[in-house]
């Protein structure tokens, strides 16, 4: 299922060395000592979920799918490389393709927020970045589960960070600051492939097998009559990312008891059809190291 603890490895030392290849010799150093760091988790990390990724869900044969783990961890670590190579300001070659941005810049004029859902695909921060050309506040609902001295290390590497973060909490306040941004007219930013513990889900048929998704997002957009758009930056090459944004689309509150459970169902339904074309086009950068499929 597609829970998750949100915790992620890896320790401040690892960072230290990216940080300090990037800014003394170039991104295509730190993506060639990358090679090698890929090469350690391809041998050494539970690759159950993502072998049942790659040979259930694409129907990969044995070593397409040994090679695709390889390159869905080395793709994992370029786009850790590239944001804070661009957020810190430390190479600006990076080129950037926009489809659907007018889409961004037609909630914006309207003043009224919004939500902008994604998923663990691709690269996210660097798409928080490129929000930046919207003249609205953006608020980045994210789990920060990371070791204090990453984080502590982090912001001061990552100068230009210029986004909010609103972190989820066990105590749920993060839904205080979600509605307050909405309140204020901001756009919130987050993924929908992903739930903690004792949330809402939804069982949606993904990829050919049910699966679960959260029903918060489109819940309380739904609730606070806020217009939705679905967007993701996938990388295309080693320089380019390539920015996606649906039309935004206010999803009518299902205020009928009787009918509530099946109009969630269709909203967030709404959002995994779009999911599902991401991954089938981006297979490498969908970064879910869990057991996603139930039956897997």
């Amino acid at each position: 299922m597609a829970e998750w603890s949100g915790k992620t490895r890896g320790g401040v030392a690892g960072y230290k060395i990216f940080v300090f290849v990037i800014k003394h010799f170039h991104v295509r150093a730190a993506y060639f000592l990358l090679r090698f760091v890929a090469f350690y988790f391809l041998f050494f990390s539970d690759k159950k979920p993502l072998i049942a990724y790659f040979s259930k869900i694409h129907k990969y044969n044995w070593v397409k799918t040994i090679v695709s783990i390889y390159k869905n961890y080395f793709v994992l670590g370029q786009v850790l490389i590239d944001k804070v190579a661009f957020m810190a300001g430390v190479n600006k070659n990076f080129t950037f393709e926009y489809e659907g941005e007018e889409h961004l810049h037609q909630m914006s004029a309207e003043k009224k927020g919004g939500f902008l859902i994604g998923a663990h695909m691709g690269n996210w921060e660097v798409a928080g970045q490129l929000l930046e050309r919207i003249d609205t506040k953006v608020n980045i609902v994210m789990l920060e589960a990371e070791h204090e001295k990453i984080k502590d290390y982090l912001n001061d590497v990552l100068k230009e960070k210029e986004f909010l973060i609103i972190p989820i909490k066990n105590d749920f306040t993060h839904l205080y600051k979600i509605a307050e941004a909405i309140q204020n007219k901001e756009f919130v930013a987050i993924h929908g492939d992903r739930f903690l513990p004792d949330t809402s889900t939804v069982t949606i048929n993904f990829m050919g097998k049910p699966a679960k998704f959260p029903t918060g997002p489109l819940y309380i957009a739904s609730k606070n009559q806020v217009p939705v758009s679905f967007v993701y930056t996938l990388k295309d090459s080693k320089t380019k990312y390539h920015f996606y944004a649906t039309p935004p689309k206010v999803y009518k509150y299902p205020s009928r008891l009787k009918s509530r459970k099946q109009e969630i169902h269709d909203m967030v339904s709404d959002y995994v059809s779009h999911l599902e074309k991401m991954v089938q086009a981006y297979p490498l950068q969908w970064f879910n190291y869990h057991d996603f499929w139930d039956e897997y």
